[in-house]
């Protein structure tokens, strides 16, 4: 009888909706699902409302520091600042002291979109069906998970 609950046990470790994995997954799809009309009338992809937003906290960073608070790769987020730049949101220029490193600024077109992106923070809390105390728990929650996952790298 141990062996069969055990086997259980393992069997129910293997399934789909017993992931944390698939549950943070697939709740990123839909989450992304739900931004996608609201940030199609601001001219933005869900990468480049982050970029965006990164660069709204504070202006003036290298692609480096960009690519660091997003926890994404530089070479992967140059072709994202180059259609932000094409859009007219955003300038990159080379630093004087290191033509290697790229500083990209916000233009005038960019520091107005903030204000139509403020529409964006209540219509998700509103979608998400929680309150916002709930919201921010889930947040800290996410946000721990995350520093523990990265010190096991």
């Amino acid at each position: 009888m141990t062996t069969q609950s055990t086997t259980q046990d393992n069997c129910d470790n293997l399934l789909l909706n017993n992931q944390l994995c698939f549950a943070l997954h697939s709740t990123s799809l839909l989450m992304t699902k739900v931004y996608k009309p609201l940030l199609q009338a601001l001219g933005l992809t869900y990468p480049q409302y982050l970029a965006m937003m990164v660069l709204w906290e504070r202006d003036g960073l290298t692609v480096g520091e960009i690519s660091t608070r997003l926890l994404t790769d530089p070479g992967s987020l140059t072709p994202l600042l180059k259609r932000l730049e094409v859009e007219g949101l955003l300038s990159r220029t080379r630093s004087r002291e290191d033509e290697r490193v790229v500083i990209v600024e916000l233009t005038e077109q960019g520091r107005a979109l903030r204000e139509k992106a403020r529409e964006i923070p209540p219509c998700i809390l509103g979608a998400s069906g929680q309150t916002l105390e709930q919201m921010r728990k889930l947040q800290a929650d996410l946000q721990n998970l995350r520093s523990h996952l990265q010190d096991s790298l």
